[in-house]
């Protein structure tokens, strides 16, 4: 697994060379990647669905139990599916879709990238590997969601959406090592067995709260589900991708994987549950007034969503196999619409559902495949989205105390889905012929192959539940409940209650449907106060921090280095000096007044050159004097014993004075811009460092200190590190994540510096 991953990201890294010489072709050269994975991870399904899940871990920190630890189990090999399969058909389309595009060739590496990094997240068994994983979904969608870079919506719609996920990275991070402080492992399969240990420690809220945090903000559950239809300004395979079918999963998919572990109690179950009904309900009211194809889609995700998310939060094994059932056909039917959207606006220029009727003659492939796309989003049979409907409906009546009350939530949320459906799936088609900027006609073939194969296999999978899906979800249930379910999977179960709750579902959506043209100009004037839009508060926040950091930059960073100067000796004292207080009663300082005469000549000459360096008038002067001082303290560190520091010292000094001389030589003499009472300031200022540094001193040479560390370096350098020299093995090898930290900012500024030359304007001719 860990080198199909590699594969991934070096064929990410590969697009552009490709791309450039096969422009006409690229789509169809793009869909083998995907399609290389999926077949490749299809090969597993035999051992898998039989109970043997596929383990593969490769050392990569095994001292802090960190390593590349990857599990194929039911779960994450139907992730696994949905990912590479909807990630075909996207592949596929986009290569028609964004031919005239600017930058093609950088969509194909950030979306490559994305695919890679969500099946590294859901194939992860270490969840710090995950979250690695996690934050690249985080960063490649920053990238997708503004690829119209040149566009001030597209960027700040990226900003947001990186703005909350990232928010509830950090809070998940935090939840992964409190969960770390509980287990001692990193390793989520070591999880399983400690569901009582996790449960029941004080930690445990504080877990729950963090890392569902991370999960509802991944997946836009209220009140963090403002993001998701803001992010709709990005081209429509990345919708179709990532708001759809993959990436807003990734949250649902976490909250799955964790069930087991730490899952069963109150606190779990009933904010999943309440968090999911909630998102279900409201996300699908807020579509009533859309008109733009993929904002409607969006708002059906979110209120999926949702219901996914309840889904967990009830629990029962009917819930778990509707959970799965609903997943699957989700990604399916909504994959299939999003990106019959983007046909709609490549094929007639527009994408406002009021502006289009009477399209399926000149469409007639898009006409089908959308109908039947949303024949299993309203839950009709025989697709598979009517099989999950009733599931949802069914594990719902079980429920005791609030079964009646959550039905009706249910009922009255997939009505106004059937609503978006009806919006999307029909009403562009049928009717009387709207005239639209472009004339209408079919898209290329390109475009049409993967919503039909996403459309087809959402009746292909409801007519044969058992054929495929229903093998994989004992092997799923396994993974979230540790049980198998050891449920059929039918679509039909004659007339009964749930039945009819579908047809009443049906009946009120299409209702919903016909009063909308009489009630959208009443609902379109009305808004929610402020407060009590999440997004309000977002913006506000966000305001809120900028104007910080504009009074906080006009404070301390105002371009006076001297102010820098300050305000860094005057913190670093001012801290250091309350601990160097409190431990002066616990260590007595014991001066050593004993000197050579050349210790003692070095330091007259140390302080006259300082002396002579702040009182000098001239520059050339000041330069020489600071120069003195430098290869004085130079002269210090050999005869302390440290030859490798002066010959850094006398290096460094010596092309000091030569880059002062020639850059300060011509500018004039000193002029006197200060006052007298900033002078005395920085006087007073200077000679309180001074102070303190000369105790910080007395104070490390009064006692000994009791370190190994230094013999642990000297006895190691040689077998360990292959060096004789300690200093450099310490550098190169013991603290190899410092020096790699150092030379990446020193790669990043060398980046930044030829961007700069770069945008050196052309002479003129």
């Amino acid at each position: 697994m860990l080198i199909l991953l590699a594969i991934g990201f070096l064929a990410s890294a590969a697009a552009p060379f490709f791309y450039k010489r096969f422009k006409e072709f690229f789509g169809w050269i793009a869909v083998t990647f995907p399609l290389y994975l999926f077949f490749g991870f299809l090969l597993n399904y035999p051992q898998v669905v039989s109970g043997n899940s596929v383990r593969e871990s490769v050392p990569w920190m095994p001292s802090l139990g960190v390593n590349f630890t990857f599990l194929l189990d039911g779960l994450s090999l139907t992730f696994a599916l949905i990912i590479t399969l909807i990630g075909a058909a996207v592949f596929l389309f986009a290569g028609a879709y964004m031919k005239n595009y600017e930058h093609t060739s950088r969509f194909y590496v950030y979306i490559g990238i994305f695919m890679t990094s969500m099946l590294g997240l859901v194939l992860s068994d270490n969840i710090l590997l995950m979250f690695v994983f996690w934050e690249l979904t985080s960063i490649s969608s920053y990238l997708l969601i503004g690829f119209h870079h040149h566009k001030e919506q597209s960027r700040k719609s990226a900003l947001q959406a990186l703005l909350v996920t990232g928010s509830g990275s950090l809070a998940l991070l935090a939840g992964i090592i409190l969960l770390y402080q509980v287990t001692g492992s990193f390793e989520i399969s070591s999880f399983y067995d400690l569901n009582e240990v996790i449960t029941g420690h004080t930690l445990y809220p504080a877990i729950v709260i963090l890392i569902l945090t991370g999960a509802f903000t991944k997946s836009a559950q209220f009140p963090f589900h403002f993001w998701l239809p803001n992010a709709m300004d990005a081209p429509t395979p990345v919708s179709a991708y990532l708001h759809s079918a993959t990436m807003v999963k990734a949250g649902i998919y976490l909250i799955a994987r964790m069930n087991h572990a730490i899952g069963g109690t109150a606190l779990w179950q009933d904010t999943i549950l309440i968090a999911g009904t909630v998102t279900m309900l409201f996300t699908a009211l807020l579509a009533f007034k859309q008109t733009d194809l993929k904002k409607l889609l969006a708002y059906s995700t979110l209120s999926v969503l949702g219901t996914l998310t309840m889904l967990l939060g009830i629990g029962s094994k009917l819930a778990i196999k509707a959970f799965f059932i609903y997943i699957i056909a989700h990604s399916l039917y909504k994959g299939a619409l999003f990106l019959v959207a983007g046909t709609l606006d490549h094929e007639t220029g527009t994408r406002d559902v009021s502006k289009l009727g009477g399209l399926r003659k000149a469409m007639p492939v898009t006409t089908i495949t959308a109908a039947l796309a949303s024949f299993s989003m309203m839950g009709i049979i025989p697709l598979i989205g009517f099989i999950g409907k009733e599931t949802v409906y069914k594990s719902i009546l079980e429920l005791d105390y609030w079964g009646t009350f959550l039905i009706a939530i249910a009922v009255l949320a997939n009505a106004f889905v059937v609503m978006i459906t009806l919006l999307v799936g029909f009403k562009p088609f049928w009717g009387d012929l709207l005239p639209t900027p472009k004339k209408p006609k079919e898209a290329p073939l390109k475009m049409l192959i993967g919503p039909a194969l996403l459309a087809g296999l959402g009746l292909l999978f409801g007519v044969f539940p058992d054929f495929f899906i229903a093998r994989l979800l004992d092997q799923s249930a396994q993974s979230i409940l540790s049980e198998t379910l050891s449920l059929k999977i039918k679509i039909w179960h004659g007339f009964n209650l749930v039945l009819l709750l579908s047809f009443a579902t049906l009946l009120l959506g299409g209702t919903v449907y016909l009063l909308r043209a009489k009630l959208l100009p009443r609902v379109q004037t009305l808004t929610l106060p402020g407060i009590v839009k999440p997004s309000a508060w977002y913006d506000a926040a966000l305001q809120g921090t900028l104007s910080f950091a504009r009074l906080q930059t006009r404070i301390v960073q105002n371009g006076y280095l001297r102010n820098y100067i300050i305000f860094i000796m005057v913190t670093a004292v001012s801290l250091a000096s309350f601990s160097l207080y409190h431990a002066s009663g616990k260590v007595t300082i014991v001066p050593d007044f004993s000197i050579t005469f050349y210790e003692a000549a070095l330091a007259f000459i140390i302080v006259v050159s300082a002396f002579i360096l702040i009182t000098s008038t001239s520059r050339l002067k000041s330069i020489v004097a600071l120069g003195v001082l430098g290869l004085s303290i130079g002269i210090i560190f050999v005869i302390y014993g440290a030859p490798d520091l002066a010959l850094t010292t006398f290096a460094i000094e010596t092309l000091n004075v030569i880059l002062f001389v020639l850059v300060l030589y011509k500018l004039p003499r000193f002029l006197k811009l200060s006052r007298s009472s900033n002078r005395v300031r920085d006087t007073v200022i200077a000679a309180c460092v001074g102070v303190f540094m000369t105790l910080m001193v007395l104070f490390a040479t009064s006692f000994e200190l009791s370190s190994e560390l230094k013999n642990y370096f000297a006895a190691a350098s040689v077998p360990d590190g292959k060096g004789r020299n300690v200093v450099n093995v310490i550098l190169v090898d013991f603290r190899a994540i410092d020096t790699l930290g150092e030379i990446t900012v020193l790669a990043i500024a060398a980046l930044g510096i030829f961007a700069l030359l770069k945008l050196k304007p052309e002479r003129e001719e």
